[in-house]
């Protein structure tokens, strides 16, 4: 391991060591920096780390930085965040020390998501107290940018699944002479599961990347900070709106993905089973119930609001940069992505103890 103790005086006016010189010929490792002794600096300690960081990184050598202070540690990371460069993982840490690391990680982004979905609950109730304040043109823009203009991709998509559903039913039920039963497999697949999820997803990809890029940019232009200076609150002038747009349009889009969905299998009934399309209908229409129904639209409901709730707390925490907002995206999809298929599989234990 090499061990590089800095002190003394730092000025971009003086001689600033490189960090190939302190190097040498030496092929550390680990490379751990610390200060000793330090009197003064400016940015010609910022650079020389800086250095260090980048050989680290064209290395894959860890770099222990753990001794320096935050204020220090903090603007190195912003000069490599600016390069998009990953600072290498530290394989020399105890792994036990990596997981418990990780498990503080994982509280601290879960009391980010408690604390926004809190803002966002007495966000509101304030709503309901007062109607007249909330931003009812932002709601309806917004309910055509993710309803309308969801709807060529949400049909085209809920279609190509009713389709392979038919196909995949249509293998196994044949081999058995249950052929008609391929309606009763394509409807109520669609209408519980299918339908919300894949529409759920669409959003996720679609409308939830939306609202994080542009909240995003709205925080690194400091336009959200002069909201909050003139007393606005964010969470009502610009999250309420999406929120309540997304939660409302994804229930409709769920059904239009369930019809198209169902007739894409009865497509292929009728073009490879040979199966009438009225005796599809009615076989359609016999396995799937009032509950089957409503079951899909609370699942849709609430995907909506996780949809929303991603997007929005990402854009919220983007980093005042093109890059933090870039990543503020690409989380948004991600958490949307791993809360909707975490909350389905929450249904779907809370539907099978309720006999639904």
């Amino acid at each position: 391991m090499l061990r590089i103790v800095l002190g003394g005086v730092w000025k971009i006016t003086g001689v600033r060591p490189a960090w190939p010189d302190v190097l040498g010929t030496a092929k550390p490792a680990r490379v751990k920096v610390e200060l000793a002794g330090l009197e003064s600096w400016d940015s010609s300690l910022l650079l020389f780390l800086f250095e260090a960081e980048q050989w680290c990184t064209a290395t894959e050598t860890p770099l222990d930085s753990s001794a320096l202070p935050k204020q220090l540690s903090d603007l190195v990371a912003q000069i490599v965040a600016a390069q998009g460069k990953e600072k290498p993982v530290d394989r020399a840490v105890n792994p036990v020390s990596l997981i418990g690391l990780a498990v503080f990680d994982v509280l601290a982004r879960t009391k980010q998501l408690s604390h926004f979905v809190g803002e966002c609950t007495l966000a509101m109730v304030r709503l309901a107290k007062n109607p007249i304040r909330f931003r009812w043109l932002d709601c309806i823009r917004e309910m055509q940018q993710c309803g309308a203009m969801a709807l060529p991709i949400v049909g085209l998509i809920g279609m190509l699944v009713g389709l392979t559903l038919a196909y995949t039913a249509a293998v196994l039920l044949r081999q058995f002479g249950a052929d008609l039963y391929v309606a009763n497999f394509v409807g109520l697949v669609m209408v519980r599961e299918m339908g919300p999820m894949m529409t759920g997803i669409i959003l996720a990809g679609r409308t939830g990347a939306a609202f994080a890029a542009t909240l995003g940019n709205m925080k690194a232009g400091e336009e959200i900070d002069a909201f909050e200076t003139l007393g606005i609150r964010s969470i009502d002038f610009l999250v309420m709106p999406r929120l309540v747009a997304v939660t409302l349009m994804t229930p409709l889009l769920a059904l239009y993905s369930n019809l198209l969905g169902i007739i894409g299998g009865l497509l292929v009934a009728s073009a490879v089973l040979k199966i009438p399309a009225t005796a599809y209908w009615v076989q359609t229409q016999a396995a799937i119930d009032l509950s089957d129904i409503f079951s899909g639209l609370v699942k849709a409901v609430v995907f909506g609001g996780i949809v929303g709730l991603s997007g929005c707390l990402r854009g919220l925490q983007c980093e005042r940069s093109a890059i933090g907002v870039g990543n503020a995206t690409t989380s948004a999809v991600v958490t949307a992505i791993l809360l909707l298929v975490s909350a389905d599989a929450i249904f779907a234990v809370i539907f099978n103890m309720l006999g639904i």
